[in-house]
């Protein structure tokens, strides 16, 4: 049966400024060579994270908002689904409303049906003045909660019922040395990932608020099974398993690292094996790195800087630890919130796609299975590309 390749390119395009909004379908053919618009769905206009479930055939979507209060004026934060058809193209099924701000993750469970999304939260807080017991006056700061959110899948894909959200608590070091929110970007929990086990029956959640990473036992409830705590104003960010080793991979915003962890599978317990710096030895400045990957031959790690504005690579050794091989330049950051931040490898992992925001540019980068190495083959032009996930189509039939 002849398949067809098709990367779907969630974009930004709510915040003033922005050029994109909702979901570009690009064919993608000749080994990442050729790339074509085949399709755009104008909806959701925030679409920073996308999960394709293949079983399923839909694409759920975040639209990466906070929303504006009561009798809202824009549309609120929320969770897509759409029917992907034959030819690429998305058909809108449903839409559930996001608890939490700024939902910039998610990931699917087939084996449960399920979809869970990380909610950030803003940065921003609340000054209320409050009595206290003796009669006199003093401040306290609200911030908006961060939370995981379990959504039910219907039969037919559309997205369900909440089964349990998990609310995370707490603060990192605040103030600390980071320029994010002049230095109070740990004030409050942050959850950046929602990361499934590869056996299913865990998913990971990084705070980069509260330098924790969370290991939630899937049950019908999210029960916590073990946090492992890293050291202050690491800020662990997003996470990637090794498809052949198990091991644990992590992106560490504010310490620009990368951490490699055992993870065992009975007990989710994370034990930490190395970390090491996700910039070059020659860069001075502030760097952000964001998403990782790991490479589906499970030789390398991947990850994004924001700062030094590159595509890293790095070797997994036997025993876990990192050693970085080198790097690609990309489009120059306007901040770190404003930077390349993400790419996707093909299915074969011959090739990845990347999403530059600065440049409005999906870029395609050979990569060689060997060395590791990334060579750009070709670009496209798309409006404040946010993120990139493939799926592989049947050209016969309709869905």
């Amino acid at each position: 049966m002849n398949k067809s390749l098709i990367a779907y390119v969630g974009s930004y395009g709510a915040a003033p400024g922005a050029l994109g909004g909702g979901i570009y379908a690009l064919r993608v053919a000749h080994q990442g060579r050729d790339l074509v618009q085949i399709f755009h769905e104008p909806e959701p206009k925030d679409a920073g994270y996308l999960v394709y479930a293949a079983q399923s055939r839909m694409l759920y979507a975040v639209d990466e908002r906070k929303t504006d209060g009561r009798g809202p004026v824009n549309p609120p934060a929320s969770v897509q689904a759409f029917r992907v058809m034959a030819d690429g193209a998305l058909v809108w099924r449903n839409t559930v409303r996001a608890f939490g701000p700024r939902p910039c993750h998610l990931s699917h469970d087939g084996t449960q049906n399920m979809v869970f999304s990380a909610n950030h939260g803003d940065f921003q807080h609340v000054e209320r003045v409050v009595k206290k017991p003796d009669g006199g006056f003093d401040v306290e700061y609200v911030y908006d909660d961060s939370t995981l959110t379990m959504y039910r899948v219907e039969a037919d894909g559309a997205l369900g019922e909440v089964a349990d959200i998990h609310v995370f608590e707490g603060h990192g070091k605040d103030p600390n040395g980071s320029p994010q929110n002049g230095g109070h970007a740990q004030a409050s929990p942050h959850v950046h990932c929602a990361v499934m086990a590869p056996d299913g029956r865990f998913v990971i959640a990084c705070d980069k608020g509260t330098d924790k990473i969370h290991v939630f036992r899937l049950e019908e409830r999210l029960e916590i099974a073990h946090t492992h705590q890293m050291p202050a104003e690491t800020a662990p960010r997003h996470a990637a398993f090794c498809p052949q080793t198990g091991r644990l991979f992590v992106s560490c915003e504010l310490s620009s690292e990368i951490a490699s962890f055992d993870f065992d599978p009975d007990t989710g317990t994370l034990t930490p094996l190395d970390r090491q710096s996700s910039v070059d030895r020659a860069y001075e400045g502030v760097n952000e790195p964001a998403e990782i990957r790991i490479h589906p031959n499970g030789r390398f790690a991947y990850v994004n800087n924001r700062g030094e504005d590159s595509l890293a690579w790095f070797e997994i050794g036997g025993d876990g630890k990192l050693a970085r091989l080198g790097h690609v330049l990309l489009a120059k950051s306007v901040h770190p919130g404003l930077a390349a931040r993400s790419f996707a490898f093909s299915p074969s992992g011959d090739f990845m796609l990347l999403a530059d925001r600065p440049a409005h540019r999906v870029r395609s980068y050979a990569v060689d299975g060997q060395s590791g190495a990334v060579s750009q083959m070709a670009e496209f032009s798309v409006p404040d590309p946010a993120f990139i996930c493939f799926a592989e189509l049947s050209r016969e039939g309709d869905y």
